[in-house]
């Protein structure tokens, strides 16, 4: 494969949005923004974090261009900019998943034979 210019800028960007996909209170707040608009307070809430760390996460996804906010009077609410991000994170989590499953299934085989040796 030729990597040009051009691909190698897409590759900087992807990585660069990558980066801010590395923190768990980012994607719980991405996955609670994709049932649509919401508060401040209410993704605080929503992940279990105080009002000035759910600020500080939102800015860095905005920052990205992930979130879009708008104020409502007093209160900022946002929204996703890229709702298929929801769907990127989706893969992510479902190779997760299977991977968490798989780990489970082998932790649970070399078991058995311990629990039947220890009860025998």
């Amino acid at each position: 494969m030729d990597f040009t210019d051009d691909s190698t800028e897409l590759y900087r960007r992807h990585a660069d949005i990558c980066r801010v996909l590395t923190d768990p209170k980012r994607l719980m707040l991405l996955d609670t923004l994709r049932t649509g608009d919401r508060s401040v307070g209410d993704l605080a809430e929503a992940i279990g974090v105080t009002l000035p760390n759910a600020s500080q996460h939102l800015a860095v996804l905005r920052s990205a261009g992930l979130v879009e906010g708008r104020r409502s009077g007093a209160t900022v609410v946002y929204r996703l900019s890229e709702p298929a991000i929801a769907d990127a994170c989706d893969v992510i989590h479902g190779i997760v998943a299977r991977r968490l499953a798989r780990a489970t299934l082998q932790t649970d085989a070399v078991a058995q034979p311990i629990l039947h040796a220890t009860q025998g």
